[in-house]
């Protein structure tokens, strides 16, 4: 996973590119009656207004998958955005924002500047991520005992979901995945648990009831550290090739699993 200490770097290029374009807007706007500040914040308030937008609009296209977990609506770090819905939310806001007082141009080139930052280091961290994480060849044991390698998932697409009994958000989101891996025959999903006993998994799996295939066990955390996953749960998704194609850190909702599925496929 691509991150600068607990942080997706996705995050970080979403701050640099408000940045930008805050600052964008400021340095063309002649310096006169507070003209600047004004400038600035129709920026900041457009990009808070986009992303709202961009969410809403996202919910409301998935609303069927949503609505079985309301509470994962406003569940903003599960991921889930309309990016179109958020642009054109932010473009209407600037123009009708900047129709009297505001000078317009500087605040549509700021958030030009900003957007096209995003969408730049957007493409290249996808690039990175993808050429920078295969498909882990850590050769895990399932319940049986029996060693399990991860390359043998190859050819057909791959979620692997790290996790820990322990893990709060890993025991909410199981249900979900277990679902999933049903409703979904043509992904191969392995549920590799970090770091615990076969007895203890095997427990948990039977209190709660969970019928699970391909659960794995890798009790010296290696596809965490091959990964670079820094925290459970994470959830990584490949393609046939075993080049990744998404990496969900966290408690996945159906709404966002769906969406990342068919990306996948």
């Amino acid at each position: 996973m691509i991150s600068a200490g607990p942080f997706p770097l996705m995050a970080l290029v979403a701050l640099l590119a408000l940045g930008l374009g805050w600052a964008f807007a400021r340095a063309l706007t002649p310096a006169a009656d507070g003209l600047r500040s004004r400038a600035g914040a129709v920026v900041l308030d457009a990009f808070l207004l986009g992303l709202l937008g961009a969410r809403l609009a996202h919910v409301a296209l998935h609303a069927r998958d949503y609505l079985a977990q309301p509470l994962s609506i406003i569940r903003l770090g599960d991921g889930g955005y309309s990016i179109w819905a958020g642009l054109l939310v932010a473009a209407g806001y600037a123009l009708w924002k900047t129709r009297k007082h505001v000078p317009r141009k500087p605040v549509l080139l700021g958030l030009v500047a900003g957007a096209a930052l995003w969408a730049v280091g957007g493409m290249v961290l996808f690039a990175v991520q993808r050429s920078a994480i295969p498909l882990p060849d850590a050769v895990l044991v399932d319940m049986q005992g029996q060693p399990a390698p991860l390359t043998g998932f190859l050819g057909k697409p791959v979620v692997i979901n790290l996790w820990a009994t322990w893990c709060g958000p890993c025991r909410r989101e199981m249900p979900v995945l277990a679902a999933a891996q049903q409703s979904h025959p043509q992904v191969q999903f392995v549920f590799a648990n970090q770091g615990e006993t076969r007895e203890e998994v095997a427990a948990y799996l039977a209190s709660e009831q969970m019928l699970l295939d391909n659960v794995l066990l890798d009790d010296t955390s290696t596809v965490m550290h091959q990964t670079g996953a820094r925290a459970l749960p994470t959830t990584l998704f490949f393609g046939a090739d075993g080049r990744l194609r998404n990496v969900h850190m966290g408690e996945l909702s159906r709404a966002t699993l769906e969406t990342r599925l068919r990306e996948l496929q």
